[in-house]
């Protein structure tokens, strides 16, 4: 059974000196308290740093053996790690950025990028001593957003799994960050990258298409042969555990205790870490607005405050809990009676025992973070409401909002509206709660952790499946030498050969992309062999072709089967096809240029072309789609077909076909050996039309009706090279 290594910056314990030696005690954070018990079955492990600065070799050993009882294993870090990697550059670059507080809290210092590539460094270290082969390795959130790719260059084929917990921002706020190539470039040495929410991963992938030279497809990144796969999974909570927990004696005894306190005060509940993320200034003035527009709700409603102590010694932190303090002193010295107190504010963690008795007696819960990759306090107010009673209210910038939408979703920056949604929670009646919230209980308990876990794990293994067969599809070297001699074995061959994305790179200018003097060499031995027919079957003008070629002996196809010509003799077109319809269709593509700068179009005898290679990346996709739509029916009516290619789309007459052309030279004569090579999906028509015998292979790894696929014209002109090299050794 293979094992789960779980990696994250802390391990799920925390971690206290005493004077006997160390205390260990569970860790309240949202991961360990998700993956706490999950880990746990069977022989899996956890890696992380154990969140105290153990300086001595003796402790070190010390702490490590009470670890591995627990299947934990620490990272020990030192002080000046933590000041840089962690509190450094993790909470003063990433945690800002991803956020969106990139100018109010951002600070890129170069050393603090180094100790941050070193401790992903040295948590790689310690990975690669545990691991066993057939181990799968999940590692989670924005402090080891290198260690992916780090694995990845030690062990090509590692199955590693990538969680990030917090949410990923636009491209125009990531690109702000001077590492931005490397810290996408550690990501991706995962195979499965998953996030809360699907906005998640549609700006991952804009800024993975727009900084990196990868090809994205949807969520689907291809890197070399490897295709990596984004895709968000929403992470549920441990629901039986926060179901049960009201039943027990002790949150009884709290839940009793609570109802005595508070009386006839119905309760809104606000529980989260200190950060200027959780907007917790921006709930206190909406409550503040409640109580001066609304006066008749004092003495009737009771906000209980929890903020757990988070980093307050960063001056910002420090500063904003300074602001929690005089916010709620100012709210209490206005508003308090003699036996009434609007605001109960506890700035410490509370015992699991108490936050349940809290869940449970909250008549409201009070959820608006600014941003907010899920919050998990949402849900485990839904799970604790036994009775199925009680009104969430949640900010739409949270994860959460995404799936639970019985809430009353706010925007958490208009105070207004928060407050208004607080009066509608309080005067909502039971009926409509108990709907709400039975829906809200419903999903929870489906999504909770163990199937987060589940869907998570099993996606990996389809993706490590996906990429096993692109792999046997690619064209290795043991494939390349079995087609080579096989191509020496035969007597009577033809060679399809595409031109653009095939032979030669794609160029910005399309007229850049001439024949080099190694693709001509390859050419010119090909063709001087008495066995071969060699075609060049290309979408190009056929003037294009016959500057580059006609005087080859090469049998020439331009314009996608419009024109031929056979060596020696002139071009010929089709008998019979017009180019009328160009008047309809030519000004529908003049407005596309002129609403998308960089692109234009190509005249050809029996299409046009519009390209957008140039353009700005995204408008030109997007343009592309418009204009497919537009031309969808048009096209249809007079016969023309709508080839969508790499940065074109092209309008052509439906007889001209690749496939057509390519089957009427085959049929000709009796050919023992038959390849086509192509990269676009007019080369799909050839290798479709040819026979079951024939070696088809796409250039570039998406999904073709292709046998085998080569990554590029590099690997092209190899297997090229092969033919024309054995053949002198022959």
């Amino acid at each position: 059974m293979p094992r789960t290594i779980i990696v994250s910056n802390r391990l799920p314990v925390k971690v206290t000196k005493t004077d006997e030696g160390f205390n260990l005690s569970p860790s309240e954070g949202g991961l360990a308290t998700g993956l706490g018990s999950v880990y746990k079955q069977g022989r899996d492990k956890w890696i992380g740093w154990p969140g105290i600065v153990i300086p001595q070799q003796a402790e070190q050993e010390n702490i490590t053996d009470q670890l591995e009882e627990m299947s934990l294993v620490p990272v020990f870090l030192d002080q000046e790690e933590i000041n840089q990697y962690y509190e450094g550059f993790s909470n003063e670059v990433l945690w800002p950025v991803f956020h969106y507080y990139v100018s109010t809290f951002a600070a890129y210092k170069q050393s603090q990028w180094e100790y941050y590539r070193d401790v992903n460094e040295k948590f790689k270290d310690i990975v690669l001593q545990h691991l066993e082969p057939g181990d799968v390795i999940w590692i989670h959130d924005y402090q080891l957003l290198l260690l992916p790719g780090l694995i990845r260059a030690e062990l090509p084929d590692v199955s590693i799994g990538f969680f990030l917990h917090i949410p990923f921002p636009s491209h125009e706020l990531f690109r702000m960050i001077p590492w931005r190539y490397e810290l996408l470039e550690g990501m991706l040495g995962a195979d499965l990258i998953g996030f809360h929410t699907f906005d998640d991963v549609r700006h991952f992938a804009g800024a993975v298409s727009r900084i990196l030279p990868v090809n994205v497809s949807a969520n689907v990144i291809n890197i070399g042969v490897r295709s990596v796969v984004a895709e968000s999974f929403p992470m549920g909570i441990d629901v039986k555990k926060y179901a049960s927990l009201p039943l027990k004696k002790e949150v009884k005894e709290n839940i009793q205790s609570i109802k005595d306190t508070f009386k006839d005060s119905k309760i809104i509940l606000s529980i989260d870490r200190l950060d200027y993320s959780k907007g917790i200034l921006q709930r206190l003035l909406a409550f503040e607005e409640l109580l001066k527009t609304h006066p008749e709700y004092c003495e009737k409603v009771t906000m209980n405050m929890i903020v757990v102590p988070s980093r307050d010694n960063v001056p910002q932190y420090a500063h904003l809990r300074d602001e929690i303090d005089k916010k709620v002193g100012s709210i209490n010295a206005v508003y308090r009676k003699m036996d009434w107190t609007p605001i109960h504010y506890y700035y410490r963690s509370l015992p699991i025992e108490m936050l349940s008795a809290l869940y449970s007696t909250a008549d409201v819960c009070l959820v608006t973070p600014l941003r907010d990759g899920m919050n998990l306090v949402s849900k485990e107010y839904v799970a604790s409401r036994l009775n199925d009673d009680g009104v969430l209210i949640l900010s739409e910038l949270a994860g959460a909002s995404k799936e639970l939408i019985d809430a009353l979703i706010v925007n958490p920056n208009n105070a207004l509206e928060v407050c208004e949604a607080i009066i509608y929670a309080l005067n909502m009646p039971l009926e409509e709660q108990q709907d709400r919230m039975r829906s809200m209980r419903q999903l929870i308990a489906k999504f909770n952790i163990n199937h987060w876990v589940k869907i998570f794990m099993d996606r990996l293994k389809e993706v490590k499946q996906m990429q096993r067969s692109m792999q046997t599809r690619h064209v290795s070297a043991a494939t390349e030498q079995s087609i080579i001699k096989r191509y020496h074995k035969t007597k009577k061959r033809i060679i399809f050969l595409d031109y653009d994305g095939t032979l030669v790179g794609f160029k910005s200018n399309m007229l850049q992309a001439k024949p080099d003097a190694e693709l001509m060499d390859i050419i010119d031995k090909l063709s001087e062999d008495p066995a071969n027919e060699l075609v060049l079957i290309s979408g190009r003008k056929h003037e294009n072709l016959d500057e580059w070629f006609g005087n080859r002996n090469i049998y020439l196809i331009a314009e996608h089967g419009a024109w031929f010509k056979q060596q020696n003799t002139g071009w010929h077109k089709i008998s019979g096809l017009s180019d009328n319809w160009k008047h309809d269709i030519s000004p529908v593509l003049e407005t596309y240029v002129d609403r998308t700068p960089g692109s234009f179009i190509e005249e050809k005898t029996y299409s046009l072309v519009w390209h957008y290679r140039n353009t700005q990346k995204g408008l030109g996709e997007l343009r592309a789609s418009e204009l497919m739509n537009n031309l969808k029916y048009l096209a249809s009516d007079k016969g023309l077909q709508l080839l969508p290619g790499d940065m074109v789309l092209e309008i052509k007459n439906v007889e001209v076909n690749k496939g057509k052309a390519a089957l009427m030279l085959v049929e000709r004569d009796d050919y023992d050996f038959i390849i086509a090579l192509g990269d676009d999906y007019t080369d799909e028509d050839v290798f479709k039309s040819l026979p079951d015998n024939a070696v088809t292979i796409k250039v570039g790894s998406n999904v073709s009706a292709a046998k085998f696929y080569l990554r590029n014209p590099a690997e092209v002109r190899q297997l090229l090279l092969g033919f024309v090299e054995e053949a002198v050794v022959h």
